[in-house]
């Protein structure tokens, strides 16, 4: 639908997909719909499954503690740790070009319970620092490429401009 505005919707698909603080996908494998969208060949396929599977998640799994009180269940799985950071996700908007983030304090948080969504900008250089930090092996998983297609290239840095011999030359009227 947006081809003129290059990247902007991958950008903001991987956003919704990785933590904003360490880089993780905000779902692993003890989620079983997870498990069968990675196994999938085509990456464009993955990467859209792994997206719809994390839009919705708007907190960064920490890893589980075990307990020692409680009887442990032989024939229970064992819980798969996710190894996140804890943090809250924003919601991801798009307006024009910019992208913004609603980050709303969640439900069981006393210290932050009837405080208003904060909504803050997401700058270039943030969602590049997020992109930094996902990685070699998640954005295989995604369904991305570690050789041609690494989520921080999708960003522009560096703005090359030919020199002026060799610039179309101005005619005055």
């Amino acid at each position: 639908a947006d081809k003129k505005l290059g990247f902007m919707t991958k950008i903001k698909k991987l956003l919704e997909t990785v933590c904003h603080n360490c880089g993780k996908i905000l779902v692993d494998e003890s989620n079983p719909a997870f498990a069968d969208a990675i196994r999938r060949r085509d990456p464009k396929k993955r990467f859209d499954l792994v997206w719809r599977l994390c839009k919705p998640k708007m907190i960064c799994e920490t890893t589980m503690a075990l307990d020692d009180d409680a009887p442990q269940d032989k024939t229970k799985e064992p819980k798969h740790d996710h190894g996140g950071c804890g943090n809250i996700q924003p919601e991801v908007r798009r307006e024009g070009l910019r992208l913004t983030g609603t980050w709303k304090a969640q439900k069981g948080d006393e210290e932050n319970e009837g405080q208003q969504p904060e909504k803050k900008p997401i700058t270039p250089q943030m969602a590049l620092n997020i992109f930094r930090h996902i990685s070699t092996e998640d954005i295989k998983r995604m369904g991305l490429s570690n050789d041609y297609a690494r989520p921080e290239w999708m960003i522009i840095t560096v703005l090359p401009v030919p020199p002026p011999p060799v610039r179309p030359s101005i005619s005055v009227d």
